[in-house]
């Protein structure tokens, strides 16, 4: 019978089997146990064996993981595509309404010359009246453009909050990656 040190990674039930051993593959009967002999040879896994099973449990975990964030990731990346189209999309009406409020207050410069020169055939009420649409019309679009900004701030902070967080999962992927090799 060969002798061997404890090893710590051994199991006790290992150790059993090994010291219960014949002629390197054969158990000794016990008589006082009467086990039977497909019990005394029952298949006990090394600890290599033990070691690659949990690597492989964990290295499935990490996959799947990976996978989550990945996928997370993408979402993230959609995310951010669709605030940037919206971004633009603002971006196009604070351009316009700018536009159309040069337009209104050039309008209206206009108008005001016009009312100086020549009377048209209005009369001071008429002409403040109309004044009062046309300043009406014009704090209008005021409001507008600065509703705009206001958009247009609020969705660049949420812009850069998502680059910032796709940042942090490109990070966090690449982690994982390296942890898996």
């Amino acid at each position: 019978m060969k002798k061997f040190a404890a090893n710590p990674m051994t199991t006790p039930e290992y150790d059993r089997w090994w010291n219960q051993r014949l002629n390197d593959n054969i158990p000794i009967s016990d008589q006082g146990n009467p086990q039977s002999i497909e019990e005394h040879l029952k298949v006990i896994p090394s600890e290599l064996e033990i070691i690659r099973q949990d690597f492989e449990r964990k290295s499935l975990e990490l996959e799947k993981r990976i996978e989550q964030l990945e996928e997370e990731k993408m979402q993230l990346g959609l995310d951010v595509n669709v605030q940037k189209l919206e971004a633009e999309k603002l971006k196009k009406g604070k351009n316009k309404a700018e536009e159309d409020l040069d337009s209104l207050k050039t309008d209206y410069k206009k108008l005001r010359r016009s009312m100086k020169t020549a009377g048209l055939g209005k009369t001071s009420e008429q002409w403040r009246h109309e004044v009062k649409e046309e300043q009406s019309k014009a704090n209008q679009w005021e409001e507008k453009f600065r509703d705009a900004q206001a958009r247009e701030g609020s969705l660049k902070r949420s812009l850069v909050e998502s680059q910032n967080e796709k940042e942090g999962f490109k990070t966090r992927v690449s982690e994982l990656e390296r942890s898996l090799y």
